[in-house]
């Protein structure tokens, strides 16, 4: 069965000032998650799944969906304050979505097979959706089906020059299990490295070499139920909350914990960049202008986006 492509692109961009999953980045006028739907269809995704807001259907059908539905399988996927399990309510006033493991566990009904999930507004590298592939292909016929993956990326190379960031950093061990997953949400580039400043002031000091989460998971259908679980267990301590999120690498993390899941820690060497502050834009669209001189890209991606399907 070919993978699918989950795309998370509900978020609002509040940092950034607006929808940046539709700002375009490219030379003819891409947006990162063509560029993420181009490699994924390059390594044998099959399918495309959209995480969004109903609010912005309309947009978002005509300005990216309405493309891919005349070349690849596309679903769409809602990800609404009140898609909760059953007997949960919104604290009233909250505008804020519930976070990312809330967006995967929206899709339960969409996703039938193995699938990778992602950032709609991250830029991953095509070697990175390989290694993915190259592992469904590994273990599909493994079992039990709780078998999942994390495609990890050095941390100095994912922080932005114009602000705190949040990451979940990593630990795993010599078989490249995951154990462990971190998630600190104020991340800032210092000269030796990386700091995050703690709710109470302090700062931790990072290396800069630790291994980071950048969204880049690797699941099967088995991840709902165990997604359920811990949304629930979210919600009953933290859903009265106004800003509370529901992490997937917290929600991963625990799957470890408890004995679960597996996740193998898969290694690239792709580059990654995204758009967390409009300042980062600019440096995005250089870093895809100089992929183009590469070679690693065309000028135009829609006529390759159309001879890749």
């Amino acid at each position: 069965m070919q993978p699918t492509l989950l795309i998370l692109a509900a978020g609002m961009g509040s940092r950034y000032g607006g929808l940046k999953q539709l700002d375009p980045v490219g030379p003819s006028g891409e947006t990162l998650l063509d560029y993420s739907i181009f490699d994924a269809l390059r390594a044998g995704f099959g399918r495309v799944v959209f995480v969004i807001r109903r609010h912005f259907e309309a947009e978002f059908r005509e300005r990216i969906g309405k493309f891919y539905e005349q070349h690849v399988d596309v679903g769409y996927v809602f990800q609404e304050l009140n898609a909760l399990p059953t007997g949960f309510s919104i604290l009233e006033g909250r505008t804020k979505p519930w976070g990312t493991g809330h967006a995967i566990w929206c899709a339960r009904d969409q996703v039938k097979g193995p699938f990778a999930a992602i950032n709609a507004d991250d830029f991953y590298g095509a070697e990175a959706y390989q290694v993915l592939a190259d592992f469904f292909a590994r273990t599909q016929d493994d079992t039990p089906t709780n078998r999942f993956a994390m495609v990890g990326y050095q941390l100095d190379r994912t922080l932005s020059d114009h602000g705190s960031v949040s990451r979940g950093v990593c630990i795993k061990n010599e078989a490249d299990d995951l154990l462990s997953v971190e998630e600190f949400t104020k991340l800032e580039r210092t000269a030796t490295g990386a700091k995050n400043v703690q709710p109470d002031g302090t700062e931790i000091e990072f290396q800069g070499s630790e291994i980071v989460s950048m969204n880049f998971w690797g699941f099967t259908p088995a991840v709902f139920p165990l997604l359920g679980q811990r949304l629930e267990a979210f919600l009953s301590q933290h859903g009265q909350e106004a800003k509370s999120e529901f992490y997937i690498p917290f929600a991963v993390a625990d799957m470890i914990a408890q004995h679960t899941a597996k996740v193998t820690v898969l290694s690239t060497d792709s580059e990654w960049f995204g758009v967390t502050y409009r300042e980062d834009k600019e440096t995005v669209m250089e870093s895809i202008k100089q992929l183009v001189a590469q070679g690693a890209y065309p000028e135009s991606l829609w006529n390759r986006a159309e001879a890749a399907v």
